[in-house]
């Protein structure tokens, strides 16, 4: 394994938050996938459902890590940015961490924000994998 993902005892347990507290790579191979969104081929916003922008963003996630020859496992970091940050939408957004990565996500910051780059985005997502 390249990279292991823990959660210290001596912090509070943030798996059912959707994150955990630290990400070890020694002497990693990095790959940085810029800010997805629930975008189509040619950009375009696909929905107006948040929980719809959730999912189709980490798709797009997904797709870049395939580029490099990597899949959701190879990721220790997130950060992840929602456009009036409420409990529904972190509940959604859960829903498809849990479904990606089970007990063991990877770390993550999550941001309320005003706005996003396009008027119609309400979520938006980065991340950093570790090439094995």
């Amino acid at each position: 394994m390249t990279h292991t993902i823990s959660n210290p005892s001596s912090l509070h347990n943030p798996v059912g938050y959707g994150y955990s507290h630290v990400a070890s790579a020694p002497a990693a191979d990095l790959v940085f996938v810029a800010g997805q969104y629930a975008s189509d081929v040619e950009g375009h916003v696909v929905s107006d459902d948040f929980a719809a922008q959730v999912a189709q963003s980490f798709d797009n996630i997904g797709r870049a890590l395939a580029s490099e020859g990597l899949d959701f496992s190879h990721v220790v970091q997130l950060r992840t940015y929602i456009v009036g940050h409420d409990e529904s939408k972190l509940t959604a957004l859960l829903e498809v961490i849990s479904r990606i990565w089970g007990d063991t996500p990877p770390t993550q910051t999550l941001l309320g924000v005003a706005a996003l780059a396009l008027p119609d985005m309400l979520f938006e997502v980065d991340a950093v994998a570790v090439r094995p």
